[in-house]
Parts: structure tokens; C-alpha cells; sequence
């Protein structure tokens, strides 16, 4: 089962921005980690369904 392609989304200024869905990224998991130059992030699915992501 492959992931739906990414959507562009229209801006009023420049080139539109690429549009993820949470899913594709978090795959299944409750949260997952991204690096971001030599910083990590925590990207985490709630129990509310929200999105927080901490340092």
C-alpha cells in the first residue's frame, strides 16, 4: 500500500507550497522524530487529535 502523492496548495504570493497529510508522515505511529540540521523534533499525534512538535 503505497502513500497518496503530495498536493499542491496555492499561495497568494510565490510558488505553491507542497501538502502533506499527517498520516504519510506519521505512518501508523503516534509520533515520530525529525531532524532538522543537527537539532531533533518531535512530531506527536494527541489523544485530542492535534499536532504538537517540540524541541
Amino acid at each position: 500500500m503505497s502513500d497518496p502523492p503530495a498536493k499542491s496548495v496555492p499561495t497568494p504570493s510565490g510558488p505553491p507550497l507542497r501538502c502533506l497529510e499527517s498520516g504519510q508522515l506519521l505512518r501508523g505511529q503516534c509520533e515520530v522524530l525529525i531532524r532538522h540540521g543537527d537539532e531533533i523534533y518531535r512530531l506527536r499525534h494527541t489523544r485530542n487529535d492535534k499536532l504538537i512538535l517540540t524541541k
